[in-house]
């Protein structure tokens, strides 16, 4: 399992485009995707899920990557968050 922390730099938090954006980057993946924000987790490849979880601009949360491919998975998800979040 890989896991990684990112404080959310996107002003609008992740809102319907982000959250539409990352879902589509996750659902390059095998592995399972999950954010964890206060203690609530979502899996990342379910958009309305994410959306409900109504991360905000300058929150942190962490990523968890479990998987055959959790390797390139957690790198890339961690480049895309800085892109793009």
């Amino acid at each position: 399992m890989k896991q990684f922390d990112y404080t959310i730099t996107e002003e609008v938090g992740i809102h319907a485009r982000p959250a539409s954006l990352l879902v589509k980057e996750a659902g390059l993946y095998e592995s399972n995707i999950t954010l964890i924000r206060d203690g609530k987790s979502v899996d990342v490849k379910r958009l309305i899920a994410l959306m409900a979880l109504g991360v905000k601009y300058g929150e942190k949360v962490t990523f968890l990557i479990e998987g055959a491919d959790e390797d390139i998975a957690a790198a890339q998800l961690e480049m895309f968050c800085t892109k793009n979040l």
